[in-house]
């Protein structure tokens, strides 16, 4: 399963927000998106989804377009609409990833329950699948919106800031449980601020200011200061740059 992303571009408002975003993630990597503030990183996310439009380029999973096959990629939003008071069930929650390619008026059936299981189980929340979403913790919330985005079983799996508001404990958990999936054969992506943990787990990491500027392992990227300093704008004497090479 191979993800490529090739000169695609992006403008929104009439301002261009990517350029020639040329990207390709394979089955078994988990992939660090990294770039400050307005660098395009939700923005690339939509796009692949199509959930926004763009300019130029293409998307594809294994040479096929993305848009027309559903469930070819998972997406766990930063921002979600997800009403956590509202009286529902974790395997409930799970199912609605589900129903998004249902025909009006269907119901679950027993492939779609089997199919909600593998997701509970792949995020180890298979014990929790009875319990109210609203009593869950914020780690165990998180779990159950990836197994949602997993309940229609997609090759690659797109997370956008999925560490936000989680304590540093919950993180490592969490990124433990992605690692996974991607040994498992998925292609993981996921944006995050928190750069010393993406360049210590992440089997490779982009860098983005609008476009890719750099990609690589952290032992290939960490020392050179001229990548960093063109994504983040900061000067080389950047207290910055002592962080991301004692990662």
């Amino acid at each position: 399963m191979i993800l490529e992303i090739r000169g695609l571009a992006v403008d929104l408002g009439g301002r261009g927000v990517l350029r020639d975003v040329d990207l390709r993630v394979s089955s078994g990597e988990l992939v660090g998106l990294i770039g400050p503030n307005g660098a395009g990183k939700t923005t690339l996310l939509r796009a692949v989804l199509g959930l926004t439009p763009t300019r130029a380029g293409s998307v594809s999973v294994d040479g096929d377009r993305v848009r027309p096959r559903a469930g070819t990629v998972g997406y766990v939003p930063q921002r979600h609409e997800l009403d956590w008071s509202f009286p529902v069930s974790v395997e409930q929650v799970v199912l609605t990833g589900r129903t998004g390619a249902w025909r009006p008026g269907r119901r679950p059936r027993v492939e779609d329950w089997r199919a909600v299981d593998r997701a509970l189980e792949l995020v180890e929340m298979q014990h929790l699948r009875q319990r109210q979403a609203g009593q869950l913790s914020g780690g165990q919330r998180q779990r159950v919106l990836v197994a949602r985005a997993l309940a229609l079983d997609p090759g690659v799996l797109l997370l956008d800031e999925p560490f936000t508001g989680l304590d540093l404990p919950t993180q490592e958990s969490l990124l433990v449980m992605l690692g996974g999936l991607a040994a498992a054969g998925r292609a993981v992506v996921l944006t995050t601020h928190d750069i010393a943990s993406a360049l210590y787990t992440c089997h490779r990491v982009v860098l983005l200011n609008r476009t890719v500027v750099a990609t690589g392992t952290a032992s290939e990227l960490r020392h050179r200061t001229e990548v960093w300093t063109r994504t983040f704008g900061v000067g080389p004497d950047s207290p910055f740059l002592s962080v991301v090479r004692a990662s």
